[in-house]
């Protein structure tokens, strides 16, 4: 029996229906079914150390002001999520077995990036370059000099140099600094200290804790001078869980298309640091 024109203009007409019933629920079923980014209760779990880094983030308890908080409150609203901060973290380092451990889904806290820490964890993309940086005692180091510019005793300086136990900063020392005497100390006050005493001859840290500081105290400028090392660089990233690379591309992209590939240097860190503190 053969069909009519009007037989298969029905039938085809039924088809294109039903196709395009299809077409229309497939895509809700595939949003449905998507790998979210973050899926722990609709909550975004952040590890954020306990103490303060002004103008990074405050001390536990102490508010929620500072370009950390900012960008994990950012990325929390973009995903639709509720960002839920552990300050439980005493050290950076504390920050990094919190994201190994599946403590936290991401670690921000003027986290640097390092080899190390790499080999664990997933990195975002930086959001702020600062450089290396050393506190000298003055006295210290002109007994080391011995009338040599500085900069022609660093590179092979063995004398005792302090960090803070815990940070990226104690993990470079062995390699930008083989020869020195490493005192690692719990916190950057009990490492001023043994600055101004002379108890350590150089402490190791980022170019702009080290300015902050003589912003805070101009009278250190009489006990200690500060040099930036031009070619060591420090770069400040967001730090993810190792099994979710999902989260870890959305951070990437949030810093690209809600921050403009913005990446803040220590200039501009210092002048909003200033600010804050004139507020």
């Amino acid at each position: 029996m053969s069909l009519t024109r009007r037989t298969l203009l029905t039938a085809g007409s039924v088809g294109l229906v039903i196709a395009q019933a299809r077409a229309a629920t497939v895509p809700a079923q595939q949003t449905e079914n998507a790998p979210q980014p973050a899926a722990t209760n609709d909550k975004l779990r952040i590890a954020m150390p306990a103490f303060a880094s002004d103008p990074f983030f405050p001390a536990d308890g102490a508010g929620d002001k500072g370009i950390d908080m900012e960008l994990a409150r950012g990325i929390a609203a973009e995903l639709g999520v509720e960002p839920v901060f552990d300050r439980s973290a005493v050290t950076f380092d504390g920050m990094v077995k919190q994201l190994m451990s599946g403590q936290a889904d991401m670690a921000i806290g003027k986290l640097s990036r390092t080899l190390r820490r790499g080999r664990s964890i997933l990195y975002s993309r930086p959001y702020a370059m600062l450089h290396q940086g050393l506190l000298a005692n003055r006295l210290n180091l002109a007994r080391i000099a011995q009338g040599k510019p500085p900069e022609q005793i660093i590179r092979d300086f063995s004398g005792d140099l302090g960090v803070i136990e815990g940070s990226s900063f104690a993990t470079y020392a062995a390699t930008t600094f083989p020869h020195a005497q490493l005192h690692r100390f719990a916190g950057w006050d009990m490492v001023v200290d043994a600055i101004r005493n002379g108890t350590i001859d150089m402490a190791y840290r980022d170019d702009f804790e080290i300015k902050k500081l003589m912003v805070d105290d101009p009278s250190m400028t009489v006990v200690a001078r500060s040099i930036t090392l031009t070619d060591k660089v420090d770069t400040i990233a967001i730090g993810v869980r190792p099994d979710n690379p999902h989260l870890a591309a959305f951070v990437d992209l949030y810093l690209d298309l809600a921050r403009g590939q913005q990446v803040l240097n220590t200039d501009e860190i210092i002048a909003r640091y200033r600010l804050g503190s004139k507020a």
